[in-house]
């Protein structure tokens, strides 16, 4: 019987549109380094989908999509805020701080894994302007979904953004699980992004069912010619530009993206729903996207491990599961009667 692998959305296959979208850029040759028919087109894709002109950059990850976009946007004596569990902060070997060329990220707590507008106001009034033995505020950079797996709501999203309007900084999304997020709100991307204040958005794909592409989607025009030297700077303008194009536009196309985060969303909400009613099992975080966090007795983790599942162990008794876009109903069955025998032990 195959393993149960719930470690991460990244060990997912790649999307069969995809594929077949690659194998016609691999048709003959191709102009070089988006001079190609395909890399043309993402400006024009990406601006129906968002509902207003935006400039796309295609990147290898999305650690270069939040760093580089973040390096175009503050000063190396600069400042941005994050939640405490943002990835930029814990998961991304301080590269917004090598690319930026030395801009402080300041963590801020946030209930549900999330910033509140009264945290970062508070933040915003004690931040010492003007002060040079101080980093200076240039950004915030929020999470869509968090690490955590809950999801900013409209309103909260247009208080921070008003905020960052306000303080004349940056405001940046991290949306690794862009589309994750925009399932469970049911809004238009344009309705989670620049309508609500976002400045510059890193769109996740690689996690969702693309072999290697992310996009930087950029709103603020203020931001394209910096973002442009800096990613050629940092080795990001690829020589086949043409195959992490074709990547992202079979990806935004009838949906595609939109419909393979459902069906992760839909297999999580099962997982949850099921292991929440698990005697000894809790839910760390409410299940709003394709994560799912469990405390349990360590002695539970380790027996689960030995029966062949796959997790995130995050601690001795807390593990992370993560379903994907081509994650089966039956392996979450699997997992919650392998969960429920071990329980009755």
């Amino acid at each position: 019987m195959s393993e149960i692998n719930f470690r991460s959305d990244n060990v997912a296959t790649v999307s069969p549109e995809i594929l077949e979208a690659l194998a016609r850029a691999n048709q003959g040759p191709a102009a070089s380094y988006g001079d190609d028919d395909w890399s043309k087109a993402l400006d024009r894709a990406f601006s129906a989908l968002f509902e207003t002109d935006v400039s796309v950059f295609p990147v290898a990850t999305g650690t270069a999509a939040n760093a580089l976009g973040l390096a175009a946007a503050v000063r190396p004596y600069g400042a941005i805020f994050c939640h405490e569990h943002a990835h930029i902060h814990t998961s991304e070997g301080a590269a917004t701080e090598a690319f930026t060329g030395g801009a402080k990220l300041l963590p801020l707590r946030g209930e549900g894994f999330r910033l509140s507008a009264d945290g970062l106001g508070q933040a915003l009034a004690c931040a010492d302007w003007g002060v040079r033995n101080r980093a200076q505020p240039d950004a915030v950079s929020i999470t869509q979904a968090s690490e955590h797996g809950t999801v900013y709501r409209l309103d909260e999203l247009a208080a921070l953004g008003e905020l960052a309007r306000s303080a004349k900084i940056t405001f940046h999304m991290d949306g690794a699980r862009f589309a994750n997020a925009l399932a469970t709100l049911g809004c238009s991307p344009a309705e989670m992004s620049w309508r609500r204040g976002v400045d510059i958005l890193s769109f996740g794909a690689t996690k969702n069912g693309a072999m290697n592409s992310e996009a930087i989607v950029v709103f603020d025009p203020a931001l394209v010619e910096p973002l442009s030297y800096r990613l050629r700077r940092a080795g990001q303008t690829w020589s086949k530009m043409r195959f992490a194009a074709a990547q992202l536009l079979a990806y935004v196309e009838d949906g595609l993206y939109l419909r393979s985060a459902t069906r992760a969303n839909a297999l999580a909400g099962r997982l949850g729903a099921a292991m929440a009613a698990v005697p000894g099992v809790s839910l760390l975080a409410p299940v709003e996207a394709n994560l799912v966090f469990l405390a349990m007795a360590p002695k539970r983790v380790d027996a689960l491990i030995a029966g062949g599942v796959r997790v995130a162990r995050r601690s001795p008794g807390v593990i992370r599961l993560v379903t994907r876009f081509d994650g089966l109903e039956a392996d979450v069955d699997r997992f919650v009667a392998l969960a429920k025998q071990i329980a009755a032990t």
